[in-house]
């Protein structure tokens, strides 16, 4: 029998899901990070130029190894030598067949959080690439919206920085301090709440803690 905490993550994946549908999203709910590699290889095709940017749950399902073992041509910026290798990289993802990303946080109406130092993540979610799939657990889900922008700034914002140089108050206390500072991460905040083209962004709910 499954854990009460798995069951209350399926309950409201569900609704999740339905809500997401609404706003003319492609969504689906995977139980654990297995039925979830599996739904994210089978909404990219064989072939396809695929890129990313912060998707720590992606590659916690497994995804990015699947496919650079695979039939796929991968844009991967962790391959990349120099600082301007990277930068290209990160520029080449914009006009990949597929994008993959995370979510900061979610609301459980439907609409999705993320906030970017650099902006290339936010940017290739609203405009660029045919197909963004985002791959988020449950973990991510709060009851309202301005719940889900909280998280990503006090909680999803100042984790990820402890991966980065350039002092930030976050980093140094764990705490949000609405800072200024040169090296700051949380430059661009973007709410997605709708879809256009219909099911152009797909989401995979994982009923599992994944990511900041």
């Amino acid at each position: 029998m499954a854990n009460e905490k798995q069951m209350y993550y399926d309950k409201r994946g569900q609704i999740m899901v339905k809500n997401l549908q609404s706003r003319h999203f492609e969504a689906y709910y995977c139980a654990d990070r297995a039925a979830a590699l599996d739904k994210a290889l089978e909404l990219i095709p064989k072939g396809a130029t695929v890129g990313w940017g912060g998707a720590l749950s992606a590659q916690q399902i497994g995804l990015m190894d699947a496919l650079n073992a695979g039939e796929y041509n991968t844009i991967d910026r962790d391959k990349c030598k120099t600082p301007e290798e990277k930068l290209q990289a990160a520029k080449d993802s914009m006009f990949a067949d597929v994008f993959l990303t995370g979510a900061n946080g979610m609301s459980l109406d439907g609409q999705m959080v993320n906030i970017d130092g650099t902006g290339n993540r936010v940017a290739a979610i609203v405009y660029g690439p045919g197909s963004v799939i985002v791959v988020a657990g449950m973990n991510k889900v709060e009851d309202t919206l301005d719940a889900a922008i909280r998280r990503a700034r006090t909680v999803a914002a100042p984790m990820n920085k402890q991966r980065f140089p350039n002092r930030t108050p976050c980093e140094v206390t764990g705490t949000c301090a609405d800072c200024k500072s040169e090296g700051c991460i949380c430059n661009q905040i973007l709410i997605t709440r709708h879809c256009r083209p219909v099911g152009r962004i797909k989401f995979i709910i994982v009923g599992e803690d994944l990511g900041f």
